[in-house]
């Protein structure tokens, strides 16, 4: 135990990991894991000593992503970290004008960070990701395969499957990726937050997310200054000229075949940019928000792959 420090009210007692690092944890809830550029709003399930495995969310969602996923990670000796990230954490939101703070390279050194501050310090560890949680852990893996253990990723295909997809516009690729354009607008999260957020959850539901599902979401996002600070990440990096290289390490990748934002080109070429063990798995009627529309699936998947890769 390294103390206490009062938070927003809350009081978070300091726990120190065996490399060093503190984690701030608010008994019963949610912990705060500081890295050098602030303090990160998480959930953290599982033994202190168990294999890290990092999972990022993407958007417009949160940790409560992983909600289902936490605890069969720890049932299984895991322990599982799932971050609010860069703009949706309230302690790591620069602001949302200031795009370099959300370019893809401070979002894959924040991974790194996250992974050495929740014990893994120089060590290898398991990456998840899901949409722009999956372009940084593609990204990740890419240019630090030392560090990945295993590589998950949800719905978001390989950089360099999607951009060919994009730009051949297969499977109306170009259509299906519209909002990233539309994203770059300065007044979408007014517009998206209109009306009781009307808009956004809309998004969400049309996609199969449940409602209570998406008032957690709303609890991190529903506010101006996260969500702008969460479609930063839209207009500091371009997917459509990102360049990124092949995969070296073990290889999940869930793609749903009802994904009304990734088509069936860009998931199937998504195996040409994996030199490593590969696994791609389809789901059929479900769409892009995987986790939410079918969390036992997901478990299953990921559970065998962890099992199925070299040790952390």
């Amino acid at each position: 135990m390294m103390g206490e420090i009062m938070l927003s009210g809350r009081v978070l007692r300091g726990q120190r990991t065996a490399d060093g690092a503190v984690c701030w944890q608010i008994p019963g809830m949610t912990a705060v894991v500081e890295t050098p550029q602030g303090r990160f709003t998480a959930d953290i399930a599982g033994p202190a000593d168990g294999a890290l495995v990092l999972l990022l969310h993407g958007f417009p969602q949160s940790r409560h992503s992983w909600q289902a996923q936490l605890p069969a990670l720890a049932a299984a000796g895991y322990r599982a970290v799932a971050p609010d990230q860069r703009g949706y954490s309230p302690g790591v939101r620069p602001p949302s004008t200031e795009l370099t703070a959300y370019a893809i390279d401070r979002l894959v050194a924040d991974a790194l960070e996250l992974a050495d501050a929740s014990g893994a310090a120089g060590r290898r560890f398991h990456l998840v990701g899901h949409d722009w949680g999956g372009q940084v852990a593609w990204c990740t893996a890419a240019r630090y395969p030392e560090r990945i253990a295993s590589l998950t990723v949800l719905s978001r295909p390989h950089p360099a499957a999607f951009l060919k997809a994009y730009r051949e516009n297969s499977d109306g690729q170009a259509d299906r990726s519209r909002h990233h354009r539309a994203f770059l607008d300065p007044n979408t999260a007014t517009v998206l937050l209109a009306e009781g957020a009307q808009r956004l959850r809309k998004l969400l539901a049309d996609q199969g997310v449940p409602g209570e599902i998406i008032e957690l979401y709303l609890s991190v996002v529903g506010n101006p200054a996260a969500l702008d600070a969460a479609l930063a990440w839209y207009r500091a990096t371009s997917l459509a000229t990102m360049e990124v290289g092949p995969i070296q390490v073990p290889t999940l990748y869930i793609w749903g075949e009802a994904d009304s934002t990734v088509g069936p080109t860009a998931a199937r070429e998504t195996a040409s940019q994996v030199s490593g063990p590969y696994r791609f798995e389809t789901v059929p009627a479900v769409g892009h928000f995987i986790t939410n529309q079918v969390p036992a699936l997901v478990n299953q998947l990921l559970l065998d792959h962890l099992r199925t890769a070299p040790p952390a």
